[in-house]
């Protein structure tokens, strides 16, 4: 009987639990670093540049929104005389999408259903997540890189907006 009870207790206190992650994970936050590692050779190099500029914000209510941009876009005279090789830079180097999220604490899936691009749409996107202050620290699980196709993990370190 006393092991029903206990098991009740931990049943019924795990969405509270699931509560306070997602409080905690709350806010927006300034992307201040992305690098990536070559698994083969350990290079380490700027995944999106060396002054990335990007914010992802967590919603109480479960949902998330971020925008990734390099910080070499190119940047077109003015909309009237955008050629389309210019559209096509633009589009290679961002990211951005939105959906709901979950956060154990030490994990985070990004459920997207909007995407710039619409591989992604319908997708979850896991990162593993250390605190560091004010700061998250995500690592991605290995994968080949969208550019060259070589397995790497990509790190990226988001500052909290105040």
């Amino acid at each position: 009987m006393r092991k029903v009870m206990l098991l009740a207790v931990a049943v019924t206190a795990l969405p509270c639990l699931a509560i306070a992650a997602d409080e905690e994970l709350a806010g927006s936050y300034r992307l201040i670093s992305s690098t990536r590692k070559i698994l083969d050779t350990g290079e380490i190099s700027n995944s999106w540049g060396k002054n990335p500029k990007g914010f992802i914000t967590y919603g109480k209510d479960g949902r998330m929104l971020v925008l990734i941009v390099r910080d070499d876009r190119p940047k077109p005279e003015n909309v009237e005389k955008m050629n389309d090789q210019q559209r096509i830079d633009l589009f290679r180097s961002m990211t951005a999408y939105g959906g709901t999220y979950t956060f154990d604490g030490k994990r985070v899936e990004h459920h997207i259903d909007i995407s710039w691009n619409e591989v992604w749409t319908g997708t979850t996107v896991v990162r593993e997540i250390t605190k560091d202050g004010d700061k998250l620290v995500y690592t991605s699980p290995a994968a080949p890189f969208a550019s060259d196709g070589k397995m790497s993990e990509v790190t990226l370190v988001w500052e909290k907006v105040k």
